[in-house]
């Protein structure tokens, strides 16, 4: 039974060198410690985000402190037997992505665009004023750049103009925009 022991021990241990590298070894109340980095951890080797604390700002459903780069530092726990040598104990901050809101509502510049936008109440809400006069003026655009601004806000192809995101409900119909650029590539498939 003891050699048995012995045995996961050493194959923890190389795997734990595989895995993170520098390490040290401190023995508490017959259990191992290890202190890493744990910006190194891998998935598996951390709890991101700490259920124990709530990340989640419920006025605009993303991450609390999202600022404008799209990303928040949010508090992370190692697993039990690993100590991060950042903070000396088992959490640590990590920089997860999230999407920065400024308080635009989508149901309220739907409802703008569908009742009011042939005023341009839309576009002077999302930030837009030059246009949102020339739709003042023009009765927008003879109701014809009202109905596109209908379907360019549902799409969310319009936001706002700030760069910011929409705030959406919980169950929202969220769009995510994938591009793609001369950075992207396919990965080749078994049937090509």
């Amino acid at each position: 039974m003891l050699k048995l022991q012995y045995f996961v021990l050493y194959i923890s241990y190389i795997s734990f060198v595989d895995t993170v590298g520098s390490w040290s070894v401190a023995v508490k109340e017959s259990s191992v410690i290890h202190n890493v980095e744990c910006k190194h951890l891998r998935m598996g080797q951390f709890m991101c985000p700490d259920p124990s604390i709530d990340h989640i700002d419920p006025k605009t459903q993303q991450l609390k402190n999202c600022q404008k780069n799209n990303k928040a530092k949010i508090q992370c726990t190692a697993v039990e037997g690993l100590n991060c040598t950042e903070t000396g104990n088992s959490t640590f901050f990590k920089e997860m992505p999230c999407k920065w809101t400024n308080g635009y509502s989508f149901e309220t510049s739907m409802l703008l665009s569908v009742f009011l936008g042939m005023f341009g109440a839309d576009r002077f809400y999302l930030g837009y004023p030059a246009i949102g006069l020339a739709k003042f003026c023009t009765l927008g655009f003879m109701f014809i750049g009202q109905l596109i601004d209908i379907v360019l806000i549902a799409t969310q192809y319009v936001g706002p103009a700030d760069g910011s995101h929409y705030v959406m409900p919980y169950y929202g119909p969220a769009v995510e925009v994938i591009r793609s650029d001369n950075w992207t590539y396919r990965l080749r498939q078994d049937d090509w």
